[in-house]
């Protein structure tokens, strides 16, 4: 079992427990140990096999037994007489809005409903409402939850709810009486997927607000509607004309409380406990509401971090992976900022299954400011996706060579020199076949400036397979970086077996760059994996694998995904300039 698949194993062990009725603070640990071992930057099968599990921050000697039995052997009777207990339909009821442990345990108990179907019987025919603890409003909700269930899901992605966000940032920005207005949880954490929205405002008057906020437009549901604090069901659009859904919760504080609120709304969780106790350790109680017993002002979130004599932490780094002793010692990275992008390299055009012509998607790249746009348009083998033929790759490159001829800057020009002129670089996003073996001859691969390596095919491959056959491909000369590295959907498709660990030390030795695929379907490479790349001195690079002009700002996502894995400047590729790209892709052809 890799990482990823223990982790699963721990927080459903946790669940479990809770619906059993266990101690809360015994299904805490398992949580807690889950998320421990999915952000660990290394393989967990190499701590079991070097008997340093135990080390692990969290993992006792009774979670190292059962780590190490699952590694080893792929179960865990603890977990499947767990399972055994559990009826599957329970798992199924935390699903939905206000369902947690407790409640469910509740139904099962008293009711027997054990599943969806009979959660619904029960609603309609007025047993749960009857439940102490429940009552008609619960029942009520329970049953638009079910209703909505099949649309809202669990989550949703980042561009998804940033899309919604915005919006009622918008709508809420036109209401007088407001002071500030921040959006506050994962979204301001930029964590690639989203469960709901938080949203923060300071004023004076809160009721006037509240109104405001529940008659929106695009609410579909209210769901609470407070004093302080108002839970509505959102309904929004995405780029693809996706319908989304996805709950939001609006809270109104004083100008005084502002500060508190942002850094206890924005969590995450763990963050928020590591810095209270550290408030402890001063002296100090920090709440949502005041950091009490400290006599210096605060004014705003920095303030609140200075006066814990820490440096301020971005949200992206709050996840408890280091930054409050990072920030205790003026260690914490200065991190890249969306103004050193000074160009992109995955992107696509109508040669392949792009949208925009090559000129199309230059003109867009210019209007971002970039000094260079590479094009990587697919390969032969991807017939699906209009792939070039080497004669067709030819025609393109020569049409290249004509725009450059008209529109590149001086490669001393800095950016933006007079406004004008953008380089085209000549890419391809070459498919890694079955074997690892690249799409093309090393003839064909010699006239590109540099190659994108990607899998897009025989996505069931075993572990060991589809990672020496990544390997393979990295290794190849011609290689210039590995495109969407595990080949994740969002929402959409799990990432195919690869053992990454491997991969990026494979890409250290060889040289070779790992994109963070700043799609939003994708963000792949994910954070977790990008500092483990930072600390093995891989060097990355952010994509949009843009198919349209506008996809282009996707970049903007990637460049939130390298912050989150504590990425700067000088880790990036893309920050640098064009003429030492261009240099770079001549000392990688010789």
């Amino acid at each position: 079992m890799d990482k990823a698949e223990v982790a699963a194993v721990l927080e459903e062990i946790a669940v479990l427990l809770e619906l059993q009725g266990e101690n809360p603070f015994r299904a805490g640990a398992y949580s807690k140990a889950g998320r421990t071992i999915a952000q660990l930057e290394t393989n967990v099968e190499d701590l079991v096999a070097a008997g340093t599990l135990d080390q692990v921050p969290g993992i006792g000697e009774t979670l190292r037994d059962k780590i190490t039995t699952l590694v080893t052997t792929g179960k865990l009777p603890f977990y499947e007489e767990l399972k055994a207990k559990t009826p599957p339909g329970l798992l199924q009821m935390l699903r939905l809005p206000g369902m947690g442990p407790k409640k469910i345990k509740a139904l099962y108990d008293q009711l027997g409903i054990d599943d969806l179907p009979k959660l619904k019987a029960g609603c309609e025919n007025g047993a749960v409402a009857k439940l102490k603890g429940f009552g008609e409003k619960t029942q009520k909700n329970i049953l638009d939850g079910l209703a909505f269930l099949d649309q809202v899901g669990n989550r949703v992605r980042l561009d998804q709810a940033m899309l919604i966000a915005e919006a009622v940032i918008a709508e809420l920005k036109k209401l007088p009486g407001i002071h500030r207005l921040e959006v506050c949880g994962s979204v301001r954490r930029r964590k690639e997927t989203i469960r709901d929205i938080d949203i923060l405002v300071s004023a004076d008057a809160a009721g006037p607000i509240m109104d405001a906020f529940v008659k929106l437009p695009n609410v579909q549901k209210v769901i609470g509607h407070g004093e302080t604090k108002s839970s509505v069901l959102l309904a929004g659009i995405d780029h693809h004309t996706t319908r989304i859904l996805i709950n939001a919760d609006l809270r109104v504080v004083s100008a005084q409380q502002f500060p508190f609120a942002l850094n206890y709304f924005t969590g995450s969780k763990e963050h928020n406990i590591r810095l209270r106790q550290r408030a402890i350790d001063y002296g100090y109680k920090l709440n949502e509401y005041d950091l009490a017993g400290c006599k210096k002002k605060i004014a705003d979130e920095p303030d609140i971090y200075k006066a814990l004599d820490l440096e301020y932490v971005p949200p992206e780094l709050r996840e408890d992976t280091g930054e409050i002793d990072a920030a205790a010692n003026n260690k914490l990275p200065d991190l890249l900022e969306p103004k050193d992008i000074h160009g992109v390299f995955h992107n696509h055009t109508t040669w392949s299954d792009g949208s925009a012509s090559l000129a199309q998607m230059a003109d867009a790249a210019r209007a971002l400011g970039y000094d260079y746009l590479g094009i990587a348009d697919h390969s032969q083998s991807l017939t699906v996706a209009n792939g070039l033929s080497p004669e067709r790759v030819r025609q393109q490159q020569k049409e290249m060579d004509a725009f450059n001829a008209k529109h590149a800057p001086l490669a001393t020009r800095g950016r933006g020199a007079g406004g004008e002129g953008i380089r085209i670089f000549k890419g391809i996003e070459c498919d890694i076949l079955q074997d690892g073996s690249l799409d093309y001859t090393d003839d064909v691969l010699d006239t590109f400036d540099y190659v994108v390596a990607s899998v897009h095919s025989y996505f069931n491959q075993t572990q060991e397979e589809m990672t020496a056959r990544i390997i393979k491909a990295i290794q190849h000369p011609r290689v210039t970086m590995l495109g969407h590295a595990t080949g994740r959907l969002l929402l959409k498709r799990d990432a195919y077996k690869v053992d990454l660990d491997a991969v990026l030390h494979a890409a250290a030795k060889a040289g070779t760059m790992i994109e963070i695929n700043a799609n939003p379907y994708r963000l792949d490479l994910d954070w977790i994996h990008c500092k483990r790349a930072k600390s093995l001195g891989v060097m990355l690079v952010i994509n949009p694998d843009a198919h349209a002009p506008e996809e282009l700002a996707f970049t903007r996502f990637g460049v939130d995904v390298a912050r989150r894995g504590w990425l700067e400047k000088a880790d990036v590729f893309n920050t640098r300039t064009l003429a030492q790209v261009a240099q770079e892709f001549e000392r990688r052809k010789k």
